[in-house]
């Protein structure tokens, strides 16, 4: 396990770029010309299959390891998923938001392919201090992959990537110069970014004490056993959070939002 926070996200940052390349354009677009470093992240997201070697609670640990607390719980009943989200004492750390799919909804075939998969793992590597951003540690034939897809986008999304951020997330309330949204998100459809529009471009509002938007997930290659292809790798959210009538801002998650913004990996 990872003894510094810091560490941790920045070699997550480093594997989410290495395969999400807009992301680095859009950090750029945003900060403020004086300095690279002001980007204020709100939040990292990872999926997992909710198996007993892949469980939430497993991913949870590391983060758990450095004093971060459980929070909040959310069912998303269409998609099949499970998730929590996490909070460290220190507001400035990231919050963390994780999910797995209930493996044990989807058809037989799909179980059988996800099963075949987890298989080849060794069940030490979820301990590493390097899981967080250790990849896929298993082989999947583009048919496996494609067959995941046909069901569960979220599925063939994990079964090609494995373990790493699926986004990291701008803390639009903390950007020099603007603190609105909507503002980022022309911005970003200027500088010819697509953004995620199920749901609309911006899911929720301060009615719900957060607005989010995200971009679509950038394309890059995978090895699959039996060919190379070009598929949705990960993608950049924008969050902007809202004050609560105790005059606290918000901190939690909206699951008809987040809903949509798991969208933003889908291939069509």
């Amino acid at each position: 396990m990872h003894n510094n926070i810091d560490t941790l996200f920045a070699n997550m940052w480093d594997d989410y770029v290495a395969i999400t390349p807009s992301a680095h354009k859009i950090h750029a677009l945003l900060a403020d010309e004086e300095s690279t470093n002001n980007i204020v992240n709100d939040h990292v997201a990872f999926r997992t299959f909710a198996v007993d070697k892949t469980a939430l609670k497993k991913l949870a640990a590391h983060f758990l390891a450095l004093g971060y607390t459980e929070m909040g719980d959310y069912n998303f009943e269409a998609k099949k998923l499970t998730a929590k989200h996490f909070e460290h004492p220190d507001d400035t750390k990231p919050k963390v938001f994780i999910s797995e799919l209930r493996v044990n909804e989807l058809s037989d075939n799909a179980q059988a392919i996800i099963q075949k998969l987890v298989a080849q793992m060794d069940a030490d590597v979820v301990t590493a201090d390097n899981f967080l951003y250790s990849g896929r540690h298993w082989d999947i034939s583009k048919a496996d992959y494609d067959a995941l897809l046909n069901e569960s986008e979220y599925a063939a999304w994990l079964a090609a990537w494995g373990f790493r951020a699926n986004h990291f997330t701008v803390s639009v309330n903390h950007l020099g110069q603007t603190d609105e949204l909507s503002d980022v998100n022309t911005r970003l459809k200027e500088a010819g970014f697509v953004l995620n529009t199920s749901g609309g471009e911006i899911k929720g509002g301060p009615e719900v004490f957060l607005a989010q938007s995200s971009t679509m997930a950038d394309r890059a290659p995978v090895n699959f056993s039996d060919e190379t292809a070009a598929i949705p790798s990960c993608f950049y959210e924008f969050a902007q959070r809202y004050n609560m009538p105790n005059g606290k801002r918000y901190q939690g998650f909206v699951a008809a939002s987040a809903d949509k913004i798991f969208e933003s990996t889908n291939a069509s």
